[in-house]
């Protein structure tokens, strides 16, 4: 389905725009993750999945009262607790989350102490709906793991696209994603929303998705480069956007409004999940687009500067 005829957009004129775009988001979230750093040890909120703790899903027969849920855990000598609403209202459950414990002792204590204090100073029945708790040295072991992984995925993704196509469109690639990533990541700090094992799942699978996107518009590149071999590098690049602009806008167009209807319907549970997604698809279209095919010129024109052969050579033909 096609639905631009005739498009002859110059994309590449534009790249000093689309580089702004992105050193403001990029330092707005490393600043953001530099202060969180200061102030929690680190970059972004880390749920109890990382950080350690315990963590309370508590359903009550009437509508609670934070102020008066908070009273009550203080008054049972617990501090430092977290209490936010949870899911929709109407559900009338709440959140409470203790910070990183010690000890895995003192990890069950604290979820004996919650309910203890909510059934001794808190005058609303209620059921506690789901439990979680998890251990420092587990929560160490996963933020550790959640890093290695995403790591790995981009390290093996410039090995592909080294050996199927050449080295200069692995570089631009996994460069684009790193830029998603790390706007992704940034956007959580900024909103002070908190990074779970979700969130990480779903970043991976943005590395993916984004990795995707871009070797679509290289592909068209690679092929474009077997047929005009005279063409200036920079406008093939954008005749190249412009032929794969229709997949892109249908492929990320309904992918975006689905994550975006699991964004507001989704509740709380799916929130962070849900978010990471909209903000990476958005990004991860924009950079196969502004970043990664932008870097493909800037090699040739950096090659050209030194004295060397300025044409970037298609990569060879795949075998059948």
């Amino acid at each position: 389905m096609e639905l631009f005829h005739g498009v002859n957009v110059d994309w590449l004129g534009k790249k000093w725009y689309f580089l702004g775009f992105s050193l403001i988001f990029s330092i707005a979230g490393i600043i953001s993750m530099g202060l969180h750093w200061a102030h929690i040890g680190s970059p972004v909120p880390l749920g109890v999945d990382f950080r350690g703790g315990t963590q309370l899903q508590v359903q009550f027969q009437q509508t609670p009262n934070l102020e008066q849920i908070r009273s009550a855990v203080e008054a049972a000598g617990i501090k430092g607790a977290s209490i936010v609403n949870y899911d929709v209202p109407s559900n009338r459950e709440v959140l409470i989350s203790l910070p990183e414990q010690t000890n895995e002792t003192s990890l069950d204590t604290g979820r004996v102490q919650i309910e203890s204090a909510l059934e001794s100073h808190y005058a609303n029945p209620f059921t506690v709906r789901n439990i979680q708790v998890v251990g420092p040295t587990v929560g160490h072991q996963l933020e550790r793991q959640a890093g290695l992984a995403t790591l790995y995925s981009l390290l093996g993704m410039l090995i592909y696209l080294w050996f199927r196509f050449q080295l200069i469109y692995g570089v631009a690639a996994v460069v684009a994603v790193f830029h998603d990533t790390l706007i992704t990541v940034g956007a959580f700090a900024l909103t002070n929303q908190e990074v779970s094992l979700t969130v990480i799942a779903a970043i991976l699978t943005l590395v993916g998705y984004s990795m995707n996107d871009t070797i679509v518009v290289f592909d068209r590149i690679r092929e474009n480069l077997r047929l005009t071999r005279r063409e200036p590098l920079a406008d093939l690049v954008n005749r190249s956007i412009n032929q794969t602009l229709s997949r892109t806008v249908l492929t990320s167009g309904l992918t975006f409004l689905t994550v975006l209807s699991l964004y507001v319907f989704g509740g709380q549970v799916l929130k962070g999940f849900s978010f990471a997604l909209v903000i990476g698809i958005l990004i991860g279209t924009y950079s196969s687009i502004a970043v990664a095919a932008p870097m493909l010129v800037a090699w040739q024109e950096w090659r050209a500067r030194h004295g060397k052969t300025p044409v970037l050579p298609p990569a060879k033909r795949a075998k059948a």
